[in-house]
């Protein structure tokens, strides 16, 4: 029996890094189904505090 590779598209959530391959590839996941996030598929914004002058 000769092997061969099988290439599959699913999906990256941006916010934990779980790929998934979803059951119906016709629509978009509505969140992540590891991490429960909406905004699976946008980067997280770097938010820096500026610490106070006290």
């Amino acid at each position: 029996m000769a092997k061969v590779k099988i290439t599959l598209e699913g999906y990256k959530c941006e916010r934990c890094g779980h790929e998934w391959v979803p059951r119906d590839i016709s629509q978009e996941p509505k969140v992540c189904p590891k991490c429960k996030s909406p905004y699976w598929n946008t980067k997280r914004r770097r938010v820096t505090m500026s610490v106070g002058a006290s």
